[in-house]
């Protein structure tokens, strides 16, 4: 095993002072399934039908279907027929004709009759109460009933159905919006037209489609006019439109600022210097007074020699590029959604069902897209738990293993060197063995797969092409040993880390020259790169995380945590770190905020370096390796603890998951073996 705090060979690691035998908790343990809300059950077909016409039983079927064809207009205003009002009057007939005209007789109660009673009558045409024997009643009431009927419609306005303000207990309104707005995204546009007409809601307000479209145009003054309004009077009575109507937060100064640095921008393209020039004086620098980076920024752009020297240092394509589309998708961000609704709003709500329902999947490793008909669980027997594949026993004990990026060959690294697997056919490809006494702290795959960096406690980094074992670089001695290595995403460049303080972090090109050093000195104990390239985050021997903003290669913050880590990764997403520690805990944070938002605890650290590392479908997992021997998985979302087994003797060094298969991690140890 690798000592935490020092790979110096000057420096031995302690020895391991017992043996500890396996864990006796056994291979797995059964997780506490978190409580769920119940799945959302189907609406009922007969949901809609009256109470009369569920009593009427199967004698009332014409009721229940009448009920049932009503029932299905849900959205818009319901068109009701001529023959529908004279249901409804002859209901209203038959309901007072039996208060005001009792039987003397006994009524037996048919389906019919109570039909009848509740005003539920589904005929579209006069009827009479039925007795038993066939015979009608009834029709020397009739003249009465008609006075009745006429002396009610003309002392109340017609009663129709209306809309509830509510749809599944949401707002109607908005609902019915977003559905304008996604019929017209899925170019259903006529039917988008009519639910438009129909309910007389729009998707965005007159001004917002100004504000929009001046914005695309170029029309600045226009768009500045329709962000604030029209001018007030002495009276305070504004004359023109009134101001657009913001998000909560939202800030029209810096909406102003973005129109203006626009505009500027637009003019450097068209070489017109003098009215940048005044733009930038009388406009933009009122706005930023107190940001004096900015302005310099601004003012070193007037110094561009052309409209391509000008896109490349602001970064920017132009007025004729995506430029105006890019700043309108900011602005309308700061629009109340009551003005306009953010776009794609449908889709966003969907996705983020979705990634709701997978977040709390206790056993998710299906990769593929989940569907809208059916809540989304996955089967414990589809978690990986058995071993498929074990290693024989390699010449020296394993630290450190890595699935290629396409997840066709895994590599590991230890004590004697390094070896790779293919992982169809789990053959040994080759071995690696080129550093003195064959000890590799670490090693790192190319974004293509063709090169492999090995970091040797020998105090070098060296490059090999993995499908030949060829050796194609060997950089620049080091003083101590190089910890860590990454890669950027253009796979042009690679970063070390080294516990080396004057080559802490270090940037090289492929040809082995050094291109950049960051200057804060600390001996680098792990590098992870998020997978934007933004955040440069690492991890020294004592108790402090470090993160860098790659791009700028500045300093962004430094986090002293409570005990020494061992090993960091950053997800996928580019938003959280896992920082495992020695103290037998491992923490998840958000690198924007610095908050910790999840702990994982169970698993014994403590001399020696132990590895985390996200994985399963969506990296729905946190695994790790113990001294103890075991492997350890736990849900990311709810630090649950949903595996845990026995793994190496005496202890598991670091785990790694199949970027390509999600139902495939493995393990290494200082049993000199690996596991799959």
């Amino acid at each position: 095993s690798i000592a935490v705090a020092d790979h110096t060979p000057r420096q031995q690691p302690p020895t391991y002072l017992a043996s500890l035998s396996p864990d006796s908790a056994g291979s797995a343990i059964t997780p506490i399934i978190p409580s769920q809300p119940a799945p959302l059950q189907p609406p009922n077909p007969t949901s809609s039908v009256s109470s009369s016409s569920r009593r009427a039983g199967s004698g009332s079927n014409t009721a229940a279907l009448s009920s049932t064809q009503a029932s299905v207009q849900i959205l818009g205003r319901r068109q009701r027929g001529e023959s529908e009002d004279i249901c409804d009057e002859e209901s209203e007939a038959n309901r007072l004709s039996t208060h005001t005209q009792p039987s003397n007789k006994r009524r037996r109660g048919d389906s019919t009759m109570r039909t009848d009673v509740d005003g539920q009558t589904p005929s579209n045409r006069p009827t009479s109460r039925m007795r038993s024997n066939g015979s009608a009643r009834g029709e020397g009431s009739a003249s009465h009933m008609k006075t009745e009927i006429d002396s009610m419609n003309n002392s109340q306005s017609e009663t129709r159905w209306r809309p509830s303000n509510h749809f599944g207990g949401h707002s109607r309104e908005e609902v019915t919006r977003i559905l304008i707005q996604a019929l017209h995204e899925l170019d259903y546009k006529e039917a988008a037209d009519i639910v438009r007409q129909r309910s007389g809601l729009e998707v965005e307000t007159e001004e917002v489609s100004r504000f929009r479209q001046a914005v695309l145009n170029g029309e600045w003054h226009e768009a500045e006019a329709l962000l604030w309004g029209g001018p007030k009077s002495k009276d305070g009575q504004r004359i023109g439109p009134a101001p657009l109507e913001l998000a909560p937060g939202a800030d029209r100064n810096e909406m102003r600022f973005r129109l203006r640095e626009q505009k500027f921008l637009e003019l450097l393209e068209k070489r017109d210097t003098t009215s940048a020039l005044m733009v930038l004086r009388t406009e933009l620098t009122p706005l930023c007074s107190e940001q004096q980076q900015t302005l310099l920024y601004l003012s070193s752009l007037l110094m561009c020699q052309d409209a391509d020297d000008l896109r490349i240092k602001a970064e920017w394509d132009g007025a004729n590029g995506q430029s105006r589309y890019i700043l309108l998708c900011y602005l309308l961000k700061c629009v109340s959604p009551k003005a306009m609704l953010p776009e794609h709003r449908l889709g966003t709500l969907l996705d983020n069902m979705k990634r709701s329902q997978v977040g709390m999947c206790l056993y998710h490793t299906d990769t593929r897209p989940i569907s809208l008909y059916r809540e989304h669980t996955c089967d414990r027997k589809d978690f990986p738990t058995e071993i498929m594949w074990e290693s024989e026993s390699q010449p020296g004990e394993m630290w450190q293993l890595s699935f290629s990026h396409k997840g066709e060959r895994l590599a590991a690294c230890g004590s004697k060197g390094v070896s790779i697997w293919n992982t169809r056919s789990m053959d040994r490809l080759r071995i690696i063995d080129g550093h003195e006494k064959g000890e590799v702290g670490n090693l790192s795959w190319s974004p293509d797969d063709t090169i492999l960096v090995t970091c040797g406690l020998d105090n070098f980094i060296k490059l090999w092409n993995p499908e030949t074992g060829e050796l194609l670089r060997e950089l620049e001695r080091f003083v101590e040993p190089v910890s860590c290595c990454v890669w950027p995403s253009d796979g042009q460049t690679f970063i070390t880390g080294s516990f080396d303080k004057n080559k802490s972090i270090c940037q090289w090109d492929l040809n082995g020259n050094r291109q950049f050093t960051w200057t804060k000195q600390h001996r680098t104990q792990d590098l992870a790169l998020s997978a934007d390239n933004r955040w440069l985050v690492a991890i020294d021997d004592q108790c402090h995380l470090h993160v860098y903003d790659f791009v700028r290669k500045i300093h962004e913050y430094e986090m002293e945590l409570d005990a020494r880590p061992t090993s960091i990764s950053i997800s996928d997403d580019s938003r959280y770190i896992l920082v495992n520690k020695v103290n037998n805990e491992a923490l998840l944070i958000e690198i924007e905020t610095q908050d910790v938002v999840q702990k994982f605890t169970g698993q014994e650290g403590g001399l020696y370096t132990i590895r985390s590392a996200f994985g399963g479908a969506n990296e729905n997992f946190v695994s790790s390796g113990c001294e103890r021997g075991n492997v350890l998985i736990w849900h990311k979302l709810t630090s649950m603890l949903v595996h845990k087994a026995y793994a190496h003797t005496p202890r598991c060094n670091a785990v790694a998951w199949n970027p390509a298969d999600a139902q495939m991690f493995a393990t290494c140890g200082d049993d000199k073996k690996v596991k799959v």
